[in-house]
């Protein structure tokens, strides 16, 4: 396996394993295409390693049909990695009875509240929260709340968002962020999303 050496070691008083076994915070975040499919790639890596994998999906709704969905349930249910459990706010959050005119910033909120009750029962070791930038870009979800819950996780939890227009507290806190620039997309030239790119 390629090990990459880093250009700086911290005087942090942890040993070489210790700060390469640190949790992590990801964020991709940016107006490029792939924010949501890197994060979905590194729940795959997550489940072949046997983690508990955690998927959040905050904003896009839960009629579509996300390749990767039925993808990592399948893997989850083999019993040969991890375990997957895929949550969409748009089905209402499946631990949340509400009626109908529950709104999309309610649904937000209750979401978050599940999140932190799974940090702090550390029900996951990869928790994936898929356009969770948005609903702090909102005012949702109070930014500095959910830096203080991430800095304060307890265990070995990693945790990915995703999402454009990340706020700039998070990309501050965050260990990792990319920003998914777009150079070119085919829908520039009026070309609609596909089958086995899009979804």
């Amino acid at each position: 396996m390629p090990q990459g050496q880093p250009s700086v070691v911290p005087d942090d008083g942890l040993t070489t394993r210790q700060r390469r076994n640190r949790p992590l915070v990801l964020v991709h975040t940016g107006k490029g295409k792939g924010k949501s499919t890197a994060a979905f790639g590194l729940a795959l890596r997550a489940w072949n390693q046997g983690w508990p994998v955690g998927v959040f999906q905050f904003v896009k709704s839960a009629k579509w049909k996300v390749g990767e969905e039925r993808a990592l349930k399948v893997l989850g249910a083999t019993g040969e990695g991890g375990t997957v459990d895929w949550h969409k706010m748009g089905e209402g959050w499946s631990w949340v009875q509400r009626d109908s005119q529950f709104s999309n910033e309610e649904a937000a909120r209750e979401g978050w509240e599940q999140v932190k009750r799974d940090l702090a029962a550390e029900t996951y070791r990869l928790l994936v929260l898929d356009e969770f930038a948005y609903p702090m870009k909102w005012g949702w979800v109070d930014v500095e709340e959910v830096v203080s819950v991430l800095r304060e996780r307890p265990g070995a939890q990693h945790v990915v968002i995703t999402g454009r227009d990340a706020p700039e507290a998070l990309l501050d806190f965050a260990d990792l962020v990319t920003d998914m620039t777009k150079v070119k997309h085919p829908m520039d030239a009026g070309q609609k999303g596909q089958r086995g790119i899009e979804w």
